[in-house]
């Protein structure tokens, strides 16, 4: 049921989720630049990426914040640039893989025990491109695979971390429009990413064949800069605009829903799927917050004509029956 959330969220920006229990969200405060938010598989902990300064700044200032289960911060700085021989500067996108913690920094991508911190790998990226590297995010697929987005390059990057984290180009080409947020698709296991640039979303296959999920064009221009992409437990999509300040869930069958609106600049979400949660980080409040998710409505019969709802141009009519108030 929606829950409406007013008062102390953030400057009174009111935060409207589908939520499992009529609980308040966890809201984390005391951050810097927040980019990414990611939780352990197990549901056990939580990191937060804070580049703390410019996003292309070689500051030797960035962090990782670590959380609890119940989303308290354990250790603010718990991975921090400058201290124990660490260099990180404008820490972006994250992916856990075991126990390690994978980082996009810049040019290079740094893996971090999730336990003790320590570096463990690094990956250089700085001469796989004629111009200016900048790594955005990360994802791991289920085959052991990790893949990382270069928005200055209009290129996807492939890791194998068995093979000494051997590099290869996955893509390289302009239509990515500045790749951000990526993500791996649950049931295709395809590399799903969003555009900075033009508001895409876009679908990657392992062999690097390009296409469009949802164009943004003149009749369907919902979004202007998409920063993050995720997916729940259920196969639906859920990406972040950081300049509109809106969430959307895209379900299975390609219908769109604006689940919350009136944020903060929301960055790199994440889902966590074992606790059914959303992990929105609001990179200029210098705050984070963990939503719970409630399960879709089904998808709408094929015999149904859709409406301009479904394009997200104004607000669906109340459904008969339906307890609880109307997004």
């Amino acid at each position: 049921m929606p829950v409406h959330f007013h008062g102390q969220l953030f400057l009174s920006l009111a935060l409207t989720l589908s939520l499992t229990s009529p609980s308040e969200a966890v809201q984390i405060t005391g951050l810097a630049s927040p980019n990414s938010f990611v939780g352990d598989p197990t549901g056990s902990e939580y990191f937060i990426s804070n580049i703390n300064g410019e996003p292309d700044d070689r500051d030797n200032n960035g962090f990782i914040t670590k959380l609890n289960a119940e989303g308290k911060i354990i250790h603010l700085k718990f991975i921090q640039g400058g201290v124990a021989d660490v260099f990180l500067h404008a820490p972006k996108g994250m992916a856990l893989v075991g126990s390690v913690l994978y980082v996009a920094d810049l040019d290079q991508l740094k893996g971090f025990d999730k336990t003790t911190g320590k570096l463990v790998a690094t990956v250089s990226f700085s001469s796989r491109s004629q111009g200016q590297v900048s790594l955005t995010d990360v994802a791991a697929s289920p085959t052991g695979l990790l893949y990382v987005s270069d928005q200055m390059a209009n290129s996807i990057y492939r890791i194998n971390p068995t093979d000494n984290h051997h590099v290869d180009l996955l893509i390289r080409d302009t239509r990515l429009a500045g790749p951000t947020g990526i993500a791996i698709h649950p049931t295709t296991n395809h590399l799903i990413t969003v555009s900075w640039e033009k508001g895409k979303i876009l679908e990657i296959t392992p062999d690097g064949q390009l296409s469009e999920v949802e164009a943004n064009g003149f009749f369907t221009s919902r979004f202007q800069n998409l920063s993050g992409v995720d997916f729940d437990q259920w196969g639906n999509m859920y990406v972040s605009d950081f300049t509109k300040g809106k969430v959307w869930r895209m379900t299975r069958d390609h219908r769109f829903q604006v689940i919350a609106e009136h944020l903060p600049a929301p960055a790199d979400i994440g889902i966590d799927r074992t606790n059914n949660l959303i992990l929105v980080p609001y990179h200029y409040m210098q705050a984070a917050e963990m939503n719970g998710l409630e399960s879709p409505p089904s998808a709408k019969p094929k015999s149904e004509k859709r409406t301009l709802a479904d394009y997200g141009f104004i607000p669906p009519p109340p459904k008969p029956g339906t307890e609880g108030a109307t997004k």
